[in-house]
């Protein structure tokens, strides 16, 4: 195949891909918000996908914390801003880290697991037996799994916004002798509910991502066991992908509005 040929080719593919992800994504938003709302299953998934997230998500969150404290005091020093680091720290946390890192944490957990059980729904023919009983895939399935989601993403992300700080104290105080005090006041005085509320409606929008991609390549997955996998792989690759291309998107929108 010639190069151009390969080129027109590739691009045809994926506006191909693209299109069929849009109607996807359409279809399943159009059902999360239609009658019937299986209310069972969005509470059982935020269960499954929020509940079950928490320890891997905090214990990130502490981690992630604790090492910025510590490469932020290590840059500080050298142009004496040391005593900015609870501002640095929680600022970072909240607007940027915790959102991206739980979105990321949840790629890796969720979005795998939901494009694995799907997919096995799919090539063992029990979506099809859905439809046989005239019950929407989308409705059953995807939706409950958006919502849930949705809901729960923002959830983790406050708890890894509060972990993360608290990594950061434990560090400050404990190994560069911070005053724990005025590190607290530093941090409550400097952080915004803006920063905070950027943040969340981030981990909204990861949220949807790691659903939907899941779904998505679940459904479309074939070829028995090594398509399964396929799927779960596709899915946490295009959720990370996403979810970083998103981030910069939402941050420039809350750069220009002022939030």
């Amino acid at each position: 195949m010639k190069p151009l040929q390969w080129v027109g080719a590739a691009l045809l593919g994926l506006l191909s891909e693209t299109g069929r992800l849009a109607a996807f994504i359409g279809r399943v938003k159009i059902s999360a918000v239609s009658f019937p709302l299986y209310f069972g299953e969005i509470v059982r998934q935020c269960i499954k996908i929020g509940y079950y997230s928490l320890p891997v998500v905090g214990l990130t969150a502490v981690f992630i914390g604790a090492a910025l404290a510590l490469n932020i005091y290590v840059g500080g020093s050298r142009f004496n801003a040391e005593q900015f680091l609870p501002n640095i720290v929680v600022l970072g946390i909240t607007r940027e880290l915790g959102p991206v890192i739980a979105g990321l944490m949840l790629a890796g957990r969720v979005s795998a697991g939901i494009a694995a059980e799907i997919g096995t729904m799919k090539v063992t023919e029990q979506i099809d037996a859905l439809d046989t009983l005239s019950t929407s895939p989308y409705r059953y399935l995807y939706a409950p799994r958006l919502w849930a989601a949705i809901i729960t993403l923002p959830i983790l992300v406050f708890v890894a916004d509060v972990i993360g700080v608290a990594g950061g104290y434990l560090v400050a105080t404990g190994t560069l002798d911070f005053n724990g005090d005025l590190y607290i006041r530093n941090t409550m005085n400097y952080v915004t509910g803006g920063d905070i509320f950027g943040g969340l409606i981030k981990a909204a929008v990861f949220g949807a991502i790691v659903s939907l991609m899941g779904c998505y390549h679940g459904q479309n997955s074939e070829g028995g066991a090594s398509g399964v996998g396929r799927a779960a792989t596709l899915a946490v690759v295009s959720s990370a992908v996403l979810i970083f291309f998103s981030n910069f998107l939402l941050t420039t929108l809350f750069t220009r509005i002022g939030l």
